[in-house]
């Protein structure tokens, strides 16, 4: 391997380590750690191993039929199928955008002391501004490096000594005995909050702009890999680090505010303020990639011309779709929408529309007219297929048991 590749492998993983983690993230580990300990570590586990699969599939996708997801969708379903899923993730990135931008108002709030509403149309413009202004290349590695601020919960986890067996133990699964109903929810919305559609159009859409080719298999396997994995190992020290705290003293999570304190009892105040740092740029980082994801696939799917890398002038279809879905998105937390409730209930809608969006992935990824003889192995097809029923199973039925109030 050439060093330039091995160069490009370890930018690719520092840049999906600091792009994993955001406010779904967050909220669902913090949650089902301080409500039910480490018995949910295993849909964490489960969510990430699909994740890699995906975002590997996503990359080969570029790399060798230079398609991104959604104009592969486009072309070899037809337009009118194509409709189905472009407005399942429209109403599903909107509301999952409004999540982010809360997330970065309320790190807001942690820091000066100015209530989250005050900041939804400043953070809005600022979003607006940057994908205005920047490039593709700014968005993927400065942000994303910068969100490695993240590891904070790692240091926070292993400074609160949990005991290995028992962390072990929670990525087996396990059936609830009580509270069964949120023990449900919370799974499905981190699966949801996990496997984030927008990840996946991102990733592919980034390897088109990148310019990808059939050489760059191998770093995008590595990257996936080593990437997800880390990602996935900061979300499992969230839910740690919120279980060694919160559960042992029998306090559940209402507020995001709270989430603060899972880092400031093992660090201190700097934990505090680092973690309103880490939340800033995390959530900051994925409503960019949010706002350019639903950008894309409204460009792609339309056939009409696309690329951050252009000026909006060049563009701009492209950028009015971006522009428009940020000024909606900010609407719900400038009015004070509870932003933990919004977080949680987007990330379980998500899971429910997976099967949606997913399941032609499969279709396309087994077509030898776009990969050639890169498809799918029988064992990707397999683990993908399973992870995705099973998420909207249980969303089909935790959904409806947490909105009734069932036990």
């Amino acid at each position: 391997m050439k060093p330039k590749q091995v160069f490009e492998i370890a930018l690719g993983v520092i840049t999906s380590v600091g792009g994993f983690l955001e406010v779904g993230s967050i909220a669902t580990a913090a949650q089902a750690g301080a409500m039910f300990g480490f018995k949910l570590l295993w849909p964490i586990a489960l969510g990430t191993l699909c994740l890699i699969f995906l975002i590997e599939m996503s990359g080969r996708l570029a790399a060798v039929s230079h398609h991104p997801l959604p104009a592969a969708v486009r072309e070899r379903f037809g337009f009118n199928y194509f409709v189905m899923p472009l407005l399942a993730e429209t109403v599903i990135d909107l509301f999952v955008l409004a999540s982010e931008i809360g997330g970065v108002c309320l790190g807001l709030q942690l820091l000066t002391g100015v209530q989250f509403f005050y900041w939804a149309v400043p953070v809005a413009f600022f979003i607006w501004l940057f994908l205005w202004r920047g490039t593709f290349g700014i968005i993927e590695y400065g942000v994303s490096i910068l969100g490695l601020t993240t590891v904070v919960f790692i240091v926070a986890a292993a400074k609160t000594h949990p005991e290995l067996h028992n962390v072990a133990a929670g990525l087996l699964p396990t059936l609830p005995t009580d509270h069964k109903a949120q023990y449900w929810f919370l799974a499905v919305s981190i699966i949801g909050a996990t496997i984030s559609p927008y990840l996946v159009n991102f990733y592919s859409s980034g390897a088109v702009e990148d310019k990808w080719s059939e050489k760059d298999l191998v770093p995008n396997r590595i990257t996936a890999g080593l990437g997800m994995s880390f990602g996935g190992t900061i979300s499992i020290a969230v839910l740690i680090a919120a279980a060694m705290v919160f559960h042992p003293r029998g306090i559940s999570i209402d507020a995001y505010e709270q989430v603060a304190m899972e880092v400031t009892a093992p660090l201190g105040i700097w934990g505090y303020r680092i973690f309103g740092i880490a939340l800033v740029i995390a959530c900051f980082g994925a409503a960019l990639e949010l706002s350019l994801d639903i950008a894309y696939v409204y460009a792609q799917g339309f056939g009409w011309r696309w690329s951050e890398d252009l000026r909006p002038a060049e563009a701009s279809r492209f950028a009015l779709v971006y522009t428009v879905f940020i000024a909606v998105a900010c609407l719900p937390v400038a009015f004070g929408a509870d932003p933990l409730k919004l977080t949680l209930f987007s990330m379980a809608a998500t899971a429910l529309i997976l099967p949606l969006i997913v399941l032609p992935f499969l279709i396309i990824m087994n077509d030898t007219r776009y990969l050639r003889n890169h498809t799918n192995s029988p064992l990707t097809n397999i683990v993908v297929c399973f992870v995705i029923l099973l998420a909207a199973v249980m969303a089909i039925v935790a959904i409806p048991l947490e909105i009734f109030g069932g036990h």
